[in-house]
């Protein structure tokens, strides 16, 4: 196994923990031996054990000179569990890879303490990668909240209903199976009134139980899907972002998935709580209905929005761009 092979395959391993791990990030580790031998891996699921440790415990034997590529620096606090760092020197692991600096300042230390220990370190390795797949928990950390993604079907013409108020189907099956799996990676999901009342949505997910919350001013009728028992449910009453945030934050949610309207989402927009856009365009064209984002009170062309195309994906007829709110 190579040393690219090995942080390779520790990014896709983070992957594996998304939506499971809250408040924790995303991590993935691998060990290889001193000739390049696989022997273990492992990757942060959600239980007690972070990805070190899980690939440590994986291990029937780590044999002197081996390395531990690892997508987060290791930790360096005790929590639920002691430092990694420690387990990786009682491990006797002679190497340590990992991509991404860890910015916690509770829990930052960890390559000195590893190199004080006589442990080699390198960092900087599949920076981007492994950063790109625990963006949610490091906008956690950077901006004191969740990361926030608007999931958006839409025409061509940027139409999330027709006239008439339908819109089931704009998007494609393979679509929808997609958005399914985002909601898996997700910590909660939020809607406004609006859309609850018309869509009757359940929310769910066959991988995870991400937190169903509801927003606005309207009643949702008692016996609404919203109030099943199929996953948990916060109804917060009105329009204010602060109680928005201080539910979330209490609850040390690293993402949430925005699946409302227009009213909504534009709002969110306007207070610069969209971090990430999530467009599934559909190669139809209906010229009236109802645009997905409101007025913005934008007038002149100096004033837009500008955002970055992450990626683009083709799911059935219908193309997928993740983009990110650009810096002003």
């Amino acid at each position: 196994m190579t040393p690219a092979e090995a942080m390779a395959r520790a990014v896709f391993l983070s992957g594996q923990g998304l939506g499971r791990t809250c408040p924790n990030p995303v991590v993935g580790a691998v060990i290889i031996g001193p000739k390049g031998e696989f022997i273990s891996e492992g990757f942060h699921g959600g239980v007690v054990d972070h990805a070190e440790v899980v690939a440590i415990k994986n291990a029937s034997k780590i044999p002197g000179g081996s390395t531990m590529y690892v997508t987060l620096e290791p930790c360096n606090h005790t929590g639920k569990t002691g430092p990694c760092t420690q387990a990786i020197i009682t491990a006797g692991i002679s190497h340590v890879v990992y991509a991404v600096s860890d910015p916690n300042p509770i829990a930052q230390g960890g390559a000195e303490n590893l190199r004080s220990a006589g442990v080699s370190v390198q960092s900087g390795t599949m920076e981007s990668e492994a950063g790109f797949l625990n963006r949610d928990w490091l906008t956690k950390i950077t901006l004191g909240r969740p990361r926030f993604a608007w999931k958006i079907g839409i025409t061509l013409d940027g139409k999330i209903a027709a006239k008439d108020g339908s819109s089931q189907w704009i998007t494609s099956e393979e679509s929808r199976e997609e958005v399914a799996r985002l909601r898996g990676q997700s910590d909660a999901i939020l809607i406004g009134t609006g859309t609850a009342i018309a869509d009757n949505p359940h929310l769910t997910t066959q991988s995870g139980k991400p937190t169903r919350i509801v927003m606005g001013n309207r009643t949702i009728a008692a016996d609404a899907h919203l109030h099943d028992a199929s996953a948990p449910t916060e109804f917060i009453v009105g329009q204010d972002f602060d109680l928005l945030l201080d539910f979330v934050n209490k609850k040390g949610f690293n993402r949430v998935l925005i699946e409302s309207g227009p009213t909504l989402g534009t709002a969110a927009l306007q207070a610069g709580l969209i971090d990430e856009l999530i467009i599934f365009q559909a190669p139809t064209i209906l010229g009236t209905g109802q645009s997905f984002v409101g007025d913005l009170g934008i007038t002149k062309i100096s004033e837009r929005m500008d955002f970055d195309i992450v990626s683009t994906t083709q799911f059935g007829v219908d193309n997928q761009m993740i983009l990110t709110r650009r810096a002003s």
